[in-house]
């Protein structure tokens, strides 16, 4: 149920119980129905994110429409232009109401105006940072209710992480022990996923694993091969030194490179010559 249609579904009826505080900055209401119990739940944090948000988006919209007015360009264009604003804006388009000018009519300050839908407006940030969970747990506590739905976002953020910034999916492989082989190696890089998540939150909160992933891409390992007198080789293993962000990024997550490979002496590779078709 969404939280629109649940706020109209709910509408009139009292709670069974106050309003109360599970974890930090949450708070809940019940109301039961049909042997089905409705959780309205108020997280402080999530209300103040989601209206940052809508404003900066509200923000950068009206910005673009105030320059396409004062610059009035033919109509095509400024269709053109202002479709290109409702796709950065996002839902934040549905908050302003705009009158183009008709077919034929030229695009003057008159024949284009624009403003903030403020009762559509005022409406939605009530609804901010509002939760409306149905269970037919009756008998639960609040705050095991609240913990459980948050353990159902984990297991859908496990399964998105798994199949978009891991990659598990395509699975290539057609023998079941190599496709077993493959989801495990997948489970552990999320598992290493997580702990790198939770070193985030202690010492680096605005970050984000696939961002560090990313930067820590940088490094990279290589062999360098060096010919010696008597015809073997040199091989010296190195990882590239990180830039000065990525230094300071690892020094904050109190991550310390080890130190550079030891050189080792090999016998000479075989050389494959490529065999040229006649």
């Amino acid at each position: 149920m969404t939280l629109h249609s649940g706020f109209k579904h709910l509408r009139g009826r009292r709670p069974s119980a106050h309003l109360s505080v599970i974890v930090d900055s949450v708070e809940v209401k019940l109301f039961s129905q049909d042997g089905e119990l409705y959780v309205l739940a108020k997280s402080e944090g999530r209300q103040a994110k989601e209206s940052a948000i809508r404003r900066k988006k509200l923000v950068r919209l009206l910005r673009k429409l105030r320059a396409m007015r004062r610059s009035c360009p033919k109509r095509d264009q400024l269709l053109m232009r202002v479709g290109a604003a409702k796709t950065e804006a996002g839902r934040a388009f549905g908050f302003v109401k705009i009158n183009l000018p008709k077919v034929g009519q030229e695009v003057t300050r008159e024949t284009f105006t624009f403003q903030i839908d403020k009762a559509k407006l005022k409406q939605t940030q009530l609804r901010d940072g509002h939760y409306l969970l149905r269970t037919n747990l009756v008998a639960e506590d609040p705050a095991v209710l609240w913990d459980r739905y948050m353990q159902l976002v984990q297991i859908e953020a496990a399964f998105k992480c798994l199949k978009s910034e891991l990659s598990i999916r395509p699975i290539y492989h057609q023998l079941e022990h190599r496709v077993e082989a493959h989801i495990m190696v997948a489970f552990l890089a999320y598992c290493l996923t997580v702990t790198l998540k939770h070193r985030l939150q202690a010492h680096a909160p605005g970050l984000t694993p696939r961002a560090v992933m990313e930067k820590l891409a940088a490094i990279q390992m290589l062999d360098v091969w060096l010919p010696t007198t008597d015809g073997r080789y040199l091989v010296m293993p190195r990882y590239t030194e990180p830039e000065a962000d990525l230094s300071i990024l690892l020094y904050q997550l109190k991550i310390t490179l080890p130190n550079q490979p030891l050189p080792r002496l090999v016998a000479a590779p075989a050389v494959t010559m490529p065999r040229l078709k006649m």
